[in-house]
């Protein structure tokens, strides 16, 4: 009998959030890195408004940002690095290659499934710990925007949501080339590398060549980051801020149907392989 399919869709909810729970509860123990984390990433914050403030120089707005909206950037975009876990994940690699990947696929939780609990509690231990604190204390050093309609904050909570549903099938996605290689983190690398520069991490991608950014939104990437700091500093309204979540969840829906179909050949070479 096919052990997913025996399990009810209600007694999957409460496994899933049970799973989100210990996986936050986990990730809460981690006080002395998350500290570390912090502390990494305030003070390349802090830089990073520094290189800000001489690009500006007497320039009161550059590609329609001011130099309050380039500084709130920069704790936006240090804020997410946890959140979105952007310089790399690799838990699903090394479970594959230790062998914990045969238990995974028994669990009465689809494979998606288990593992976006698991990262759900990871994610909201960093959004807490580590996103907010570095926003407050960009509070405390710097002029920083603060959205003060509603309406932006709701839709700022959706693009949020959104862009860590879109980070995570991403770094599954790529997580499955275990599946065919030992030295799967090389790839990794390269994929999470690219996703820095495309995603307008690094910089604004309103800064660079229109056609650098046209590139970069025909990828996903942009999606996971710049959308939801542009709302942040309310630089997407009306029409375009509800086209900019729809292409969210655009390639949300492309990259979970990615995901299952290359997850699929994996498990069925696993298989084969009598793994």
């Amino acid at each position: 009998m096919n052990t997913q399919a025996a399990v009810s869709p209600m007694p999957e909810v409460r496994l899933f959030w049970e799973l989100a729970q210990r996986s936050f509860q986990r990730h809460l123990t981690y006080r002395a890195a998350t500290l570390a984390g912090l502390a990494t990433n305030i003070f390349f914050g802090f830089l990073r408004v520094a290189v800000m403030m001489a690009l500006y120089g007497t320039r009161t707005e550059v590609a329609g940002m001011d130099l309050t909206a380039a500084i709130t950037f920069t704790g936006l975009a240090q804020a997410v690095i946890a959140y979105l876990s952007i310089f790399g994940w690799y838990d699903l690699m090394r479970s594959v290659n230790s062998g914990e990947v045969a238990s995974d696929l028994l669990k009465p939780l689809g494979y998606f499934r288990f593992w976006l609990a698991l990262d759900l509690g990871r994610a909201l231990v960093a959004f807490l710990l580590r996103g907010i604190s570095i926003m407050l204390l960009y509070l405390l050093f710097f002029p920083i925007i603060v959205p003060e309609r509603a309406m932006q904050w709701v839709a700022l909570g959706i693009s949020f949501l959104l862009s860590w549903l879109l980070s995570f099938a991403w770094r599954f996605l790529i997580n499955l080339a275990a599946f065919w290689t030992p030295n799967a983190i090389g790839i990794g690398r390269f994929a999470f590398g690219a996703a820095w520069v495309l995603s307008g991490f690094f910089m604004p991608l309103r800064f660079f060549p229109e056609w650098f950014q046209t590139f970069c939104y025909l990828t996903p990437f942009p999606s996971m980051v710049t959308t939801t700091i542009e709302i942040y500093l309310g630089l997407l309204v009306g029409p375009a801020l509800v086209q900019a979540l729809f292409v969210q969840l655009f390639w949300i829906v492309v990259m979970i149907f990615a995901c299952q179909f290359v997850l699929r050949a994996g498990v069925h070479r696993l298989v084969i392989q009598g793994g």
